[in-house]
């Protein structure tokens, strides 16, 4: 039996890479760095060209959606993640970030706006922010996103009365990039050097200047040495800069909370008090402390949770961040900061900005990006999907269209009513979702979009469903039911509308009660059609009815009477048998004759190129005889009287046949399988039979 004792050992020695540790650690003197920068100007790169060079290294995807080319940046799906964090179905908003990350990279404006991602509660603003945040941290780590600061380093301790009696190592506050120990005058020279020679689209610009700390050693070592660059930079150490959220390295996240416990100092840093009696003086940038929010995102990005909740003084602020690109700390000169801003609010919030005249400062340096609900339904769907599956779920199944049925009701609450009186809303669901319908073309679609302007920034929240579901498989657990079912899931949707916190409306309500009916509906006929081609699933007879069907359309169409092939006689096309058929696909008895002929036209082209009509390439056929041959058998199966517990062996062993197939093909369970064919058997014993 081999060991299955866990090596800790082994698990450090697989785990530990000591080569990747050293590059991560990697440090050298200013001489070295410039070599680097030589070879790889890109380490070079200002925040928001590595943000966008590091989605675009995950690829991306062309399609058409619509008539409308549609970009998917894989960057949004989380592989590394296993999805944990994708995006879906926001794949035109994410190109409108995408296209404001490109300009400001280029430098063409949008690097000096604030990214604000606007919409309602749960469409996914924090889990963008969050995919970014995480994203520069793992991507600082690799050989194409590197990226460098610099320490202050007293290396024979004669300079105490700089860097302070306890320190040897002063660390740049701000993590600053290298080259700005350049000098201003000697930039354009220098920049031309360092771009000279290569090949590559990127070039080298450097804008800013040291923070105040990095500022004042610089110049008290340029004035013992006499202006002599060399030996000021001898005390400098590059060194590789990670991004860290937790370590407050790079990336940072700003949280509004209430106005008496928090002030401006969060974002800008304050006095450090204990350093005045070493330093001598509170206006000494050596003793204050560079760690606010726009310190510590300086390289990286910081987020603004509810940004438009923030207090008037702390909006100031970010004015200055986006602009201009620096940040007052108290008592110092403005400090140049390098990092993406982006925040994110919801609709009641924007709407007081709107509303607000003194805001026009803050309204005018924003590029407000809507981040809506998602209308197509499949996309919905891999919301829940994701978190609702068999390898979470443990003792218990989810029946199959649980998902996509809470879906669909979320989705149908948050498109407008069409304006078109011969459409209804879940139509239109169907649409935006790929399906075609008669009457209706892509053109049409479109227009149905760009008629329902605010479609998507209202409805029901992902929150809300993923709530439910939860519910619903946890009540299932504790009453031993086996299996979720749509209708749990959707009655606990019904029951949550009273408490709902964001409806306070009674008239929407109502009518997200009607939505849920028309939900119910939608699934019923789904099973219904489900069990009808279970039962009707015998290839052999449906293979039979298909010949039955078409030697009496050869024989009406040619005008000949069909041999009778037990009676062995010719006999007229049998008009009864074929009606039976055309009318399960709503063909008019005025275009019988035009359909038949249309199905022997389509055979003869197939016996030219040699092959043989299947009626299983034929949808509109294979789902009339699958109805047809339905229709004859569910008597002789005796569905109903599973409504009635009495059954038979034979009649048993036939609903066995149906619910095997349920399973195989249809992806249900035992438990499920049993609770679909009793509610379809009920349906049946009322009569209530539609030919979907």
């Amino acid at each position: 039996m081999a060991d299955s004792r866990i090596s800790l050992q082994g698990l450090l020695k697989d785990w530990n890479d000591r080569e990747k540790f050293r590059d991560l650690s990697w440090s050298g003197s200013f001489d070295e760095y410039l070599n680097i920068v030589k070879n790889n100007p890109k380490v070079t790169r200002n925040a928001f060209q590595r943000m966008y060079d590091m989605i675009m290294e995950k690829g991306k995807t062309d399609y058409i959606d619509t008539k409308k080319q549609v970009i998917r940046y894989h960057f949004f799906n989380d592989d590394e993640n296993n999805g944990k964090d994708a995006v879906f179905g926001l794949d035109v908003p994410i190109m409108k970030l995408m296209n404001v990350l490109r300009s400001a990279a280029l430098g063409y404006g949008t690097e000096k706006r604030v990214i604000l991602l606007h919409g309602p509660v749960g469409s996914a603003k924090s889990t963008i922010c969050r995919l970014l945040k995480q994203g520069v941290e793992k991507y600082s780590k690799t050989d194409n996103g590197a990226l460098y600061t610099f320490d202050w380093v007293d290396t024979n301790g004669e300079n105490e009365w700089l860097f302070g009696k306890s320190n040897r190592i002063f660390a740049s506050p701000m993590h600053e990039e290298p080259l700005l120990l350049v000098p201003h005058e000697l930039r354009p020279k220098f920049l031309e050097e360092l771009n000279r020679g290569y090949k590559g689209d990127f070039r080298i610009a450097l804008e800013g200047e040291l923070s105040p700390p990095s500022r004042y050693i610089f110049t008290q070592l340029m004035n013992r040495y006499e202006g002599d660059l060399t030996k000021v930079l001898s005390h400098v150490r590059v060194r590789r800069l990670i991004l860290s959220e937790a370590d407050r390295i790079g990336i940072g996240t700003f949280q509004p909370k209430d106005e008496k416990n928090q002030d401006s100092t969060e974002l800008t840093g304050d006095i450090n008090y204990r350093k005045i009696a070493e330093y001598g003086s509170d206006s000494d940038p050596r003793a204050f402390n560079f760690d606010g929010e726009f310190n510590v995102a300086n390289r990286g990005m910081i987020e603004f949770v509810e940004v438009l909740k923030l207090d008037v003084a702390f909006l100031y602020d970010l004015l200055g961040a986006s602009q201009e690109h620096r940040v007052k700390p108290k008592k110092f000169a403005q400090t140049h900061i390098d990092e993406v801003i982006i925040g994110h609010t919801n609709e009641p919030e924007y709407r007081k900005l709107q509303d607000n005249e003194f805001m026009e400062a803050l309204r005018d340096r924003t590029v407000k990006i809507d981040i809506p609900y998602i209308t197509k339904w499949h996309d919905e769907i891999q919301i829940y999907k994701k978190d609702f599956n068999s390898r979470k779920m443990r003792g218990i199944s989810i029946a199959p269209h649980t998902i996509e049925m809470a879906a669909m009701w979320a989705v149908l609450t948050r498109l407008e009513k069409p304006k078109k009186a011969n459409l209804t809303r879940i139509q239109k669901l169907k649409l935006y979702n790929g399906k075609t319908l008669p009457n209706f073309t892509e053109d049409n679609v479109k227009e149905l979009r760009k008629e329902a302007k605010r479609e998507g920034l209202e409805g029901i929240s992902p929150r809300y469903i993923q709530d439910k579901l939860s519910n619903s498989i946890v009540f299932a657990q504790q009453m031993n039911k086996g299996s979720v079912n749509p209708f749990m899931v959707l009655n606990e949707l019904d029951a949550g509308l009273k408490n709902h916190s964001l409806i306070s409306n009674d008239e929407i309500k109502n009518e997200f009660k009607e939505l849920l009916a028309v939900v119910k509906q939608e699934y019923e006929d789904i099973i219904k059609a489900e069990v009808q081609r279970a039962i009707s699933a015998d290839e052999g007879a449906l293979a039979r009815l298909c010949g039955n069907y078409i030697d009496n359309v050869k024989a009406y169409t040619q005008r000949e009477k069909v041999r009778n092939q037990f009676t062995g006689q010719d006999e007229e096309p049998n008009e009864r048998l074929m009606r039976s058929i055309e009318e399960k696909i709503d063909i008019p008895e005025s275009r019988k004759d035009d359909f038949r002929r249309e199905i022997m036209g389509h055979i003869g082209h197939l016996a030219l190129d040699g092959k043989r009509f299947d009626y299983r390439t034929n949808e509109r056929l294979h789902k009339a005889f699958e109805l047809k041959l339905f229709e004859d058998q569910k008597d002789s199966i005796k569905l109903n009287s599973l409504v009635s517990s009495v059954v038979d062996k034979d009649t048993q062993e036939k609903i066995d046949i149906v619910k095997s197939r349920l399973i195989k093909d249809f992806g249900y369970d035992e438990v499920s399988a049993n609770d679909v064919l009793q509610y379809v058997a009920s349906i049946f014993a009322r009569g209530d039979v539609k030919n979907k």
